[in-house]
Formats: C-alpha cells, structure tokens, sequence
C-alpha cells in the first residue's frame, strides 16, 4: 500500500508473496472489504463446496452437496446481515483457523501448523487442513455432519498467488489464492447416507479470497482436480472486472507445480447452461471441454447490497502444454464452474 492505502504492488506468484493488512487500507469503506475461504471437496460419489464469506453488509456461511450418481443437490446456508469482520477470517492464508457457530450451525476449518505429505515428506506450514461440520438440520431436515483431512499431495506444493487492481477505482483489489491439489480423506454423515473420502480418489481444492470490491463486480471462476494418467491434475481459470494485464490467475497444475497459463476464454452455451462448454486460451495452450451434470442458482440481498451466483459442476476434459513444451491429455475431472455478480 501507498501512503493513502492504495495498492501499489500487481502480478502473480507461485506462494503467498504479500501480507494482507486490513488496518492499512485507505479510502475505501469497510463495508466494502470482503474475505472468503472455500473449499470444494470431491468423491467419486459426491462434490461438497464449503464456504465462509464475510462480505461487509452481508456474511454467508453456506455447505451443498451435489450427488454425482443421481446429480440431485442439498445446500444449507445462513446469512449474517452487517458481518462487518465477525467471522474473524484469518489475514493468512497459511494459518488461522475459522470457527463457526451461527443458528445452531457449526463449521470449522482448521489449518494444521505442521504435517506429513501423502509422500512421505514434511510440510512445515500451510499443510494439512481440517473441516468439522455439524448441521442438524440439512436439507430436509437431515443431520449433516463428519470430519475430512486434507493432505497436500506432495510438499511444497504450489499455488497460483494473484494480486489484481480495479480500473473504475484506485482503491480496489482482489488478492488471491488457490490450490487444487489437496487429497481429501474422511467421512461426512448425511442422513442415512454415509460419503466416503479415500486416498487416491477424492481429493479438494482451497480457494483464499481477500478483497476491497468495487460499487459492482463480475467474475467468472472454474476449477477442477483429479487423476488424470497416474498424476494428480488440476487448474484455476477466470476472469473478470479486474485489471489482469500485471498476471491472470490461469494455471494449470501437474503433480502440484504451476504452468501458468495466459488468458482463458469461457465459451458459454447460450440456451442451457448444462449443454456442453467450451474454453481455450489465447496462448493456444489449453483447450477443453465440460460437460456440466448439476446446476444451482444462488442470490442473496441486504438493503442495496446483492450478490448473485450461478454454478455448475460436471467434469472437463481436454489438452494442455506443460511450460517446456509436452502436451498433456486429461478426462473426466470433476469440478466446477461459476458466475458471481456482486453489487451494492
């Protein structure tokens, strides 16, 4: 930041390079600084999203589960009118934990100070990671609760790390995070329904967000992991209202190292979300296909506050050059892809 709380430093990292520092953001009203954490846990049966925002006006604490087999989808979510910080969402990426108690709700994510990778090899921070729910009352009034572990598939994993700037205003950012390569192990009690996370065939992804928003906002977001020819595989791609000329957040992952990719077209079909997607880059280094099997629609208001969401998941397919020029050929990773409209 600049002597008026203006960012200063844009572009895009393989870790965590900037500290994020609320106290010193300048001109810009708390209502309008806004922080996430997301994961989106994957089974062979089931994709669970878990989500914590505190979105100034509006916080939300929200958990769906989306059935592969039958595509049929449960979400709980409460709202927090004027959040305003309440949730105390770590300023680090690396550690914190959050802890959730809202309406008989409980969510925690806890970040392990230290762990072993899937490999074998020690991870001194930002290692595993822990979720803990207990929904009494979850989609039909079902009891929704259990534990999941998160293992970095192997140590010193990567992340695509950006810091982007808003071109309508000077005091807007978005700072983020994401890492899809975490192996997912556990078990989550739903009803009578028990889902199952096993090592080598579930796995998750961790999306950090810290933010200052502009009066209004757009952004397109998809990401996926999974095996793809005995590899762990995965990516981030979007695009939005931000300024990205400094570094786009499009990566893709082989065995958790970042080949970073240029600009990412979505090609949306026009008619039915659920009809086939199309993206490819402006590098000619990605290109694939998904085919969505599940849909949601999401809005949420306070007074002139509102955040629209509108998120598909199904599984991708395609072709990707690695940074030293090998093509690579994956199917039928599972993941997900989203629309978010924020305004207030």
């Amino acid at each position: 930041m600049d002597v008026f709380g203006r960012p200063v430093n844009f572009g895009w990292a393989r870790t965590p390079l900037f500290e994020y520092n609320p106290p010193q953001i300048g001109g810009a009203a708390r209502s309008r600084i806004t922080a996430a954490d997301r994961y989106i846990v994957f089974s062979a049966t089931h994709l669970v999203v878990f989500e914590v925002m505190d979105g100034g006006y509006l916080g939300h604490v929200g958990v769906s589960v989306f059935s592969v087999k039958d595509h049929n989808r449960s979400s709980h979510a409460v709202d927090s009118y004027l959040s305003l910080g309440r949730f105390n969402l770590p300023l680090d990426s690396e550690k914190g934990s959050i802890k959730i108690r809202e309406k008989k709700t409980e969510l925690d994510f806890v970040v392990m100070p230290g762990s072993i990778a899937s490999d074998g090899s020690r991870v001194p921070s930002g290692g595993a990671r822990i979720i803990k729910m207990n929904y009494p009352r979850f989609g039909y009034h079902r009891h929704l609760r259990g534990e999941l572990v998160l293992t970095p598939a192997t140590s010193g994993a990567q992340s695509i790390v950006t810091v982007t700037r808003c071109r309508r205003d000077r005091y807007a950012f978005r700072y983020l995070r994401c890492s899809p390569w975490f192996i997912a192990e556990g078990v989550i009690q739903f009803g009578s329904t028990e889902i199952y996370f096993t090592q080598d065939n579930a796995w998750a992804i961790y999306d950090w967000k810290r933010e200052v928003r502009p009066k209004s906002d757009i952004r397109y977001w998809a990401a996926a992991c999974g095996i793809a020819g005995n590899r762990l595989t995965g990516f981030n791609i979007g695009y939005g209202d931000a300024d990205a000329s400094a570094g786009t957040e499009n990566a893709f992952f082989l065995d958790g190292v970042v080949h970073k990719l240029d600009q990412v077209t979505f090609h949306i079909p026009p008619a039915d979300w659920l009809d086939e997607w199309k993206f490819t880059s402006s590098d000619q280094r990605l290109e694939m296909t998904f085919t969505p099997f599940q849909k949601r629609k999401e809005s949420r208001n306070f007074l002139f506050h509102s955040v629209n969401c509108r998120q598909v998941c199904g599984t991708f397919s395609g072709r990707v050059i690695l940074d030293d020029g090998t093509p690579l050929a994956f199917w039928d990773i599972t993941g997900f892809a989203e629309r978010r409209k924020t305004r207030f």
